[in-house]
């Protein structure tokens, strides 16, 4: 396979997976302060946090509103990680390379852009946020179904789910950081009533609040989530399964040492970690997340100079203007 073809793959996997992750976790805050009071900290300004764009957000906007935000993080052109941008970009990293997927998963990419974009033209209001919010979400799901029931296992395959898991593993500790961080306040008391409700946010944000009730059987408490998203190795979105994928993935792969080593060492530091620790601790769990995005960054450039002909820090993304609509 072309190195150019590989690269596209893996970064149309990576920016569907991120479209989807957005889509949840602003569908989830949406129905979370609802249960809150007025009067707590939490709100849409952490959603800034979680998805690492303050600068790019604070240069175009003077207050983290709701309606700054979820346009900003929805359909906003100039914003790569917002859900229109990355269903762009995943449309044309895969337009060039669609010679070797399914012509459904094309298909279903292309039909889906062109469909949130529509959407977004007409404006998002608050009483089709629900709406568009589940069609992103539907339209993620069906792609990657098609994924799972239309590629043979070669190399296409490899690198899709390459960029899917790594995508997923970082997605997690985003939400894990910000979200724990006001789970743990100064003042213990502040938010003690609704710990619970938060707690809950966190696992419905990663779709994964009814396999924690079935795997561990407790309600709802801190140390249980983080153990069940850092190191439970049967959920697909918890950190340690989305590393044990790669793993898999990549010893298919030739010249794949490095790339091994450096999930190797990121996969132990997750099992390692003293969850009940971690989770007394706000800033100590900062610390932790903050290791394993640099322990994610060493994933993707081990992977982008082993396998990419082109490697930039920064991810590619195209806006949605730059390319003209194509409707095959």
């Amino acid at each position: 396979m072309l190195s150019r073809v590989a690269e596209n793959l893996y970064w149309t996997a990576r920016y569907i997976e991120r479209a989807e992750d957005t889509a949840r976790l602003v569908s989830v805050n949406s129905h979370l302060l609802l249960d809150l009071p007025h009067h707590t900290a939490l709100g849409w300004s952490t959603l800034i946090d979680i998805m690492g764009c303050e600068s790019r957000f604070d240069e175009r906007y003077d207050r983290r509103t709701e309606k700054n935000v979820l346009h900003f993080l929805c359909v906003e052109r100039d914003n790569p990680g917002s859900i229109l941008s990355s269903l762009a970009s995943a449309r044309e990293n895969l337009r060039t390379t669609r010679d070797v997927v399914s012509r459904e998963i094309w298909e279903q990419i292309n039909e889906l852009y062109l469909d949130v974009r529509e959407q977004s033209d007409a404006g998002l209001s608050p009483r089709r946020r629900d709406g568009f919010l589940k069609r992103v979400i539907r339209g993620c799901q069906t792609v990657t179904g098609l994924i799972e029931g239309t590629l043979s296992y070669t190399a296409t395959r490899c690198f899709i789910e390459l960029g899917r898991n790594l995508e997923r593993a970082d997605m997690t500790t985003r939400i894990i950081d910000v979200r724990s961080g006001n789970l743990l306040p100064k003042d213990p008391e502040e938010l003690r009533p609704f710990e619970n409700l938060q707690w809950m946010s966190v696992l419905k944000s990663l779709t994964g609040y009814q396999m924690y009730r079935q795997q561990v059987r407790l309600r709802v408490r801190g140390p249980d989530v983080l153990r069940f998203l850092l190191q439970d190795r049967h959920f697909p979105r918890a950190v340690a399964r989305s590393l044990e994928s790669l793993s898999w993935e990549l010893q298919s792969l030739p010249r794949h040492d490095r790339a091994l080593a450096a999930v190797a060492l990121v996969r132990a530091e997750v099992l390692e970690a003293d969850v009940q620790s971690l989770a007394r601790s706000p800033d100590d769990l900062h610390d932790f997340i903050d290791e394993l995005q640099i322990g994610f960054n060493n994933i993707h450039d081990a992977i982008a100079t082993t396998y990419f002909a082109r490697f930039d820090d920064v991810p590619r993304a195209v806006t949605a203007e730059a390319e003209e609509d194509e409707e095959d």
